[in-house]
């Protein structure tokens, strides 16, 4: 009775484990984020800690860090994907909040300056901006002033970001009622155009796609979207509809970050190990190779007592 009721119980928890994992409609991988949307995924990025405000600048702060090394693999990737036409301007969105999209632009922002370009990043994001936080800057001036300027000094309304080579333009001081109207008005172009002039790159920090039209209306000015995807929270519908609404504006789709990743789980580490550890050197390395080598998870360890019960 006691083994027939092990049998039976260990049969019922592997059916639930694969029942979890048939109902779980989350992107967890770079492979998952091609076979859906047909995207490249141009960086992914692993959990970290950071509290509100400037610990998230992670890039500025520990720039030997496998989360800055991942956010310099992401700017050589952007590069190649445009190498016949100059990446002039980018925006970065999500399809939902609390995807991490403020957070990699900062961070991009921050590792493009790096690397000697002349770089301004821009707070679009109108209704829950954020970037002056992530800075420590003040919102005195910013994007709702620039707009409604008929004169434009553009070096008048951007702030320091104590990065060399980085300026910020901040939204501004009072949120407009109308967030979509402004940005896809013939001032939020000549803006641009202006921003264009004054630096090599403009990183552009919008609303999500699916809460506002704001990022649409601004994808069809800048020359390329990037899209971040939180992995394992993201739900694949989000994904397509995000893209698609995308798609319809004319957008340039770059490709996908894939942030927050996992290292608990053998695929998801084997990307941290490969990509971003010294060479498997240190403790991380060696758990992350041992990880690779042997599987981790429940369908690992069902393959392990598997192949160790005699025939």
């Amino acid at each position: 009775n006691t083994l027939l009721a092990a049998i039976v119980g260990g049969m019922i928890a592997l059916g639930a484990v694969f029942l979890i994992e048939y109902l779980d409609d989350t992107v967890k991988t770079p492979d998952e984020v091609n076979q859906l949307v047909g995207l490249p995924t141009l960086g992914t990025v692993i959990r970290f800690r950071s509290a509100d405000g400037r610990n998230r600048l992670v890039t500025a702060q520990d720039g030997r860090s496998p989360v800055s090394e991942a956010y310099r693999t992401l700017r050589t990737n952007l590069q190649f994907s445009t190498v016949d036409v100059p990446l002039r301007t980018l925006l970065v969105t999500s399809s939902n909040p609390y995807e991490g999209k403020s957070t990699t632009a900062a961070n991009l922002a921050v590792v493009m300056a790096q690397a000697g370009f002349s770089t301004i990043i821009v707070d679009t994001d109108l209704r829950r901006p954020i970037l002056d936080k992530i800075f420590g800057v003040p919102r005195n001036v910013g994007v709702a002033n620039a707009l409604l300027t008929s004169e434009l000094d553009i070096n008048n309304y951007l702030y320091d970001t104590g990065v060399e080579n980085l300026r910020i333009l901040t939204c501004g001081p009072k949120l407009p009622p109308s967030p979509s109207e402004i940005l896809g008005s013939q001032r939020m172009r000549n803006l641009i155009e202006q921003l264009k002039q004054a630096a090599d790159v403009v990183l552009f920090d919008s609303p999500p796609v699916l809460v506002a039209a704001d990022a649409a209306v601004l994808a069809s000015q800048v020359d390329g979207v990037l899209v971040v995807i939180d992995a394992g929270t993201t739900r694949r519908e989000a994904v397509r509809e995000a893209i698609g609404q995308l798609t319809k504006v004319g957008a340039n789709l770059l490709g996908a970050v894939l942030n927050r990743l996992s290292t608990k789980g053998s695929g998801q580490y084997y990307y941290y190990y490969y990509y971003y550890s010294e060479d498997g050197r240190g403790s991380d390395g060696r758990k992350a190779r041992r990880r690779h080598q042997k599987g981790t998870g429940f369908t690992a360890t069902i393959k392990r007592w598997v192949s160790r019960t005699p025939s």
